[in-house]
């Protein structure tokens, strides 16, 4: 009987789930080889209105908003070892139903939830009692609980005591479960068939058509990334738990070639492609992420086009470290091509070294200390060298070329 749904009982499709007997494989921290989490089955069942108890347990309320909306749920096996388990199998699943367009997954609000079942396996191997979380609002909250049951349970078996078939709920405040209500066993659900509902029943030729209408999922995204691009795991990471980031990575990615005057892509990449997609990676991730973050908006006004061939004229030294990050900045606020800013605010680079050799020569005449402490072996002179003659420059020499020029005039 279920008071917070209207007609007083759940339509469940748990005795005839429409998949079963599925694997989902998570990181191993202590093997290559990754995880595998069975799952039992995934089946439709209505959602049920929330009840809300009077602190004077006088009375209770009922929101019925809720009540008879469909939802999915997924059942596993008790393969999770800790805590970290449950997160990664709970983000990676989280991961699957946005790539597929099935949820955007938000626990926050309430479009994907996760309740948990624990019980410590018996010295025969054996599972012990199971003792269930409910209501937990993110994967944090699933994982935090679970390490802690854990150990609640073996404290109590260890002195003695037995653990209670029950449900406990979590307080994030103080970071432990409590008690909420004794378990039913199966036999209280009192399972009937639904009359108003007719069977389902799928093809083998329906499920290989869903199949192929799959898009590219996660680990599959994480292994092309890998080989296609030669990106280090915390890059591929990234891009893809941020799809829309990793998007525009690739459109940038296909955009350098052009830039950078090649006009086939190679299999695998070469070694000089290798270092145009770090550099991007590496801009992408850190530069255009940080003012991403702090405009508080994913939209992103810079072309992938724009990107690339700014990533193009700092890979050729066109434009120094420091100017990049102001032509990036002026990009993002503007949209406007990185040449036109780059002439605009006269921030390019200088490379040649007939433009830096009078420069270099004014800065060795102006500091003799330094250059005579430089001839004497302190390499920290040579550094100082350099940067006056940045100062010099008004930041626009490169530095590789001044440092050369450097130890020439004073072998």
């Amino acid at each position: 009987f279920y008071p917070d749904l209207p007609k007083g009982y759940q339509i469940s499709q748990y005795q005839k789930p429409l998949c079963q007997n599925g694997v989902l494989e998570i990181p191993n921290p202590k093997s290559q080889i990754p995880k595998r989490i069975h799952i039992t089955r995934i089946h439709l069942e209505e959602d049920a209105g929330r009840l809300q108890h009077d602190p004077s347990g006088e009375f209770s309320l009922v929101d019925y908003n809720r009540a008879g909306v469909p939802l999915m749920e997924l059942v596993t096996e008790p393969d999770f070892t800790n805590g970290q388990d449950v997160r990664a199998f709970a983000e990676e699943y989280q991961l699957i139903l946005k790539y597929i367009g099935t949820s955007d997954a938000d626990m926050e609000k309430g479009l994907m939830r996760v309740e948990v079942n624990i019980s410590l396996t018996k010295a025969d191997g054996s599972y012990g009692t199971p003792v269930e979380i409910k209501n937990l609002n993110s994967i944090s909250a699933a994982a935090s609980s679970v390490d802690y049951e854990i150990e609640r349970q073996r404290k109590l078996l260890e002195g003695g005591g037995e653990v209670t078939k029950e449900t406990r709920g979590w307080d994030e405040n103080k970071k432990a479960t409590f008690s909420q209500r004794s378990k039913e066993e199966a036999h209280d659900y009192r399972y009937f068939p639904e009359p108003d509902l007719p069977p389902l029943h799928f093809e083998d030729t329906d499920i290989e058509i869903i199949r192929k209408s799959l898009p590219e999922l996660p680990q599959q995204r994480r292994d092309r990334f890998k080989t296609q691009y030669n990106l280090p795991e915390a890059d591929t990471e990234l891009f893809t738990a941020d799809k829309t980031l990793g998007n525009f990575f690739e459109h940038v990615a296909s955009e350098l070639l052009s830039f950078d005057k090649l006009d086939h892509l190679e299999r695998p990449a070469s070694e000089h492609q290798q270092r145009l997609y770090k550099l991007a990676s590496n801009y992408t991730i850190t530069e255009l992420q940080k003012h991403r973050m702090a405009s508080g908006s994913g939209n992103i006004k810079i072309t992938p086009e724009s990107f690339a061939d700014l990533v193009v004229r700092i890979f050729h030294k066109q434009v120094s470290s420091s100017g990049a990050q102001m032509v990036l900045e002026e990009m993002f606020k503007t949209g406007v091509s990185p040449e036109h800013i780059i002439k605009e605010k006269d921030l390019g680079q200088v490379s040649d070294s007939d433009a830096l050799d009078a420069i270099v020569d004014a800065v060795i005449s102006a500091n003799p200390k330094p250059v005579e402490d430089y001839k004497k072996g302190k390499e920290a002179s040579l550094k100082f060298l350099i940067g006056m003659a940045m100062r010099e420059s008004k930041g626009k020499g490169n530095p590789q070329v001044l440092e050369e020029l450097i130890k020439q005039k004073l072998s």
